[in-house]
């Protein structure tokens, strides 16, 4: 398994003021256990162009493709709810082994191109120093931060849960991971939670459609790192039954509403929840390797 010796670096202040602290790493910096080994700055020395590198292949990727930003967080957020944040998530599959990329829920993921090109440019630098579990945790920062510009189990709760579905707010999904709540012969379909409308935009949508195709998670501003999404639940538009299903519950329809009047408050949860899921898992020392080639194990 990857080592996630340090999951942030020596340019966290920066990107803290630049993106509002969407991502508090600062608040990485703790004293005993794994997180001795996990503080701002530790490549600073080792590898200062790391971080850098990231920014750069980061920048390149989302300018020319702005999904892409969207396609990086899910990549961290995958890796990190399979066996903890240890980049398991960038191995191919063998002859004699299906890769976690190659599951059901895994197979709409994409930036591995992405996440290529930094290790390869980070191994030029500094071989065999920087992990890739911490280049994933790196390139979702900085994808992050270019999006929102302004605004900056696994021992998470409920309410971790619904913040960190926020990241819907961004990218799109494929029509075949909601298909079965627009048409019959699905017993449930269409879903009566959706707005008919909606169901009707979506059908449009999605007839003809290649497979590749991406519908937007939040139809208003999907470019955008904002309270867009848990305004599109609160209006019966939630693309994905997981994401509807948010209003379900008292406590969770309570925080959407919250989330969609207060997008301070989302932002500012949303940075404290992606540091908690930073930590799931987490190998650190000796207990794990930095991988030369992030897609073998």
């Amino acid at each position: 398994m990857e080592a996630a010796q340090m999951r942030r670096g020596g340019e966290t202040c920066f990107v803290l003021r630049a993106a509002a602290a969407v991502f508090s790493y600062v608040l990485l910096m703790a004293s005993t256990g794994a997180r001795a080994q996990m503080r701002v700055g530790f490549y600073d020395s080792s590898c200062p162009a790391a971080e850098i590198i990231v920014q750069q292949e980061v920048s390149k990727a989302v300018s020319a493709n702005p999904g892409l930003a969207a396609g990086l967080l899910r990549l961290h957020f995958h890796d990190c709810f399979v066996g903890g944040c240890e980049a398991s998530v960038l191995i191919d599959s063998t002859s004699g082994n299906t890769a976690e990329k190659d599951a059901g829920p895994n197979k709409s993921l994409r930036g591995f191109e992405v996440i290529d090109r930094i290790k390869a440019r980070v191994e030029q630098a500094c071989f065999g120093v920087v992990s890739c579990a911490d280049i994933l945790a790196f390139a979702a920062r900085d994808a992050l931060a270019l999006l929102t510009k302004i605004f900056a189990s696994k021992g998470l709760n409920q309410k971790d849960l619904v913040t960190l579905s926020g990241a819907h707010t961004i990218g799109g999904s494929h029509c075949s991971s909601f298909s079965s709540r627009l048409q019959s012969p699905s017993p449930t379909a269409p879903d009566p939670t959706m707005d008919p409308g909606y169901v009707a935009q979506l059908g449009q949508q999605c007839a003809g459609a290649s497979p590749g195709a991406l519908v937007p998670m939040d139809v208003v501003t999907p470019n955008t790192f904002d309270e867009g999404f848990y305004k599109g639940v609160m209006a019966n538009r939630g693309l994905l039954a997981s994401d509807q299903a948010l209003l379900s519950d008292g406590n969770t329809a309570l925080q959407v509403v919250t989330y969609a009047n207060d997008p301070a408050t989302f932002q500012s949860d949303f940075a404290a929840a992606m540091v908690k899921m930073g930590y799931v898992g987490v190998l650190t020392g000796s207990s794990g390797k930095i991988r030369a080639n992030c897609r073998v194990a």
